[in-house]
C-alpha cells in the first residue's frame, strides 16, 4: 500500500471512530419500577459515573438556579398508572419529565414537569441522525422555559446510600400499599414516599 493510501486510510478509519463516538450515549440508559397501590410506576433515565469525582463537585457546575435534569442524555420521564400522592403533593396518572433542585446544605427536591423534553436536533444541529429526534431536557432557565408546567415539587430526604454507587441510581422498595423511591449517587441517597392518591 502507497504512503497516501495508508494515510487516507487512517484518517478514514479516525473519522469513523468519531462518528461512532457521536453516537454512543455517554451513559447506560436505566430503568426502576415499582407498584403504588397495584398500579405500576416507572422511571426511564441515563445513569452518569462519578469516575473518581464526588457529588458535591458536580453540583458546582449546575446553572444558577441549581436544576439537574435527574440523569444524563434523553429526559428522565417518570410514568405513574394511577393517580398518586408523591410526598404531600397528589399527581394524576400520566407521564412526566423528571428534574431535581439540589440546594445549598444537602436540601434536595424532586421536580416533576409536564414538559417533555425537546428534540436534540432542534438545540444541536450536529446532533447524529439516530438521535435528532431524541427528547432532551432543558438544560438552562428551567423557570423560564418550563417552570410554568411544573407539577409537583416535593422535599427529599437525605440519607447514608446502602452502599457506594459510582452509576447514579433510581430504585423503588415496597412501602404500605406504595412504594419508597430512592436516588442514591456516590455514598448519598435521597428519599420520597409515592402513595396511592387520598
Amino acid at each position: 500500500m502507497s504512503k497516501r493510501l495508508s494515510c487516507l486510510a487512517v484518517v478514514l478509519a479516525a473519522s469513523v471512530a468519531t462518528a461512532a463516538l457521536a453516537q454512543e450515549p455517554r451513559a447506560p440508559r436505566g430503568a426502576a419500577g415499582g407498584s403504588v397501590g397495584g398500579k405500576s410506576v416507572a422511571v426511564d433515565y441515563g445513569r452518569p459515573a462519578l469516575k473518581g469525582r464526588s457529588v458535591n463537585e458536580l453540583l458546582t457546575k449546575l446553572p444558577a438556579d441549581r436544576m439537574w435534569r435527574a440523569g444524563e442524555n434523553q429526559v428522565t420521564t417518570i410514568t405513574f398508572a394511577g393517580d398518586v400522592m408523591l410526598g404531600a403533593t397528589k399527581v394524576p396518572a400520566g407521564r412526566y419529565s423528571v428534574y431535581v433542585h439540589a440546594g445549598e446544605g444537602n436540601k434536595w427536591d424532586l421536580v416533576l414537569n409536564k414538559d417533555q423534553g425537546i428534540a436534540l436536533g432542534k438545540i444541536y444541529a450536529a446532533a447524529p441522525e439516530n438521535m435528532k429526534n431524541e427528547p432532551w431536557p432543558h438544560l438552562s432557565d428551567y423557570s423560564g422555559k418550563i417552570g410554568a408546567q411544573e407539577v409537583a415539587r416535593v422535599p427529599l430526604k437525605a440519607a447514608k446510600a446502602a452502599a457506594p454507587a459510582d452509576l447514579f441510581t433510581i430504585s423503588f422498595a415496597p412501602s404500605g400499599a406504595g412504594s419508597t423511591m430512592t436516588l442514591a449517587w456516590g455514598d448519598q441517597a435521597w428519599t420520597t414516599d409515592v402513595q396511592p392518591a387520598k
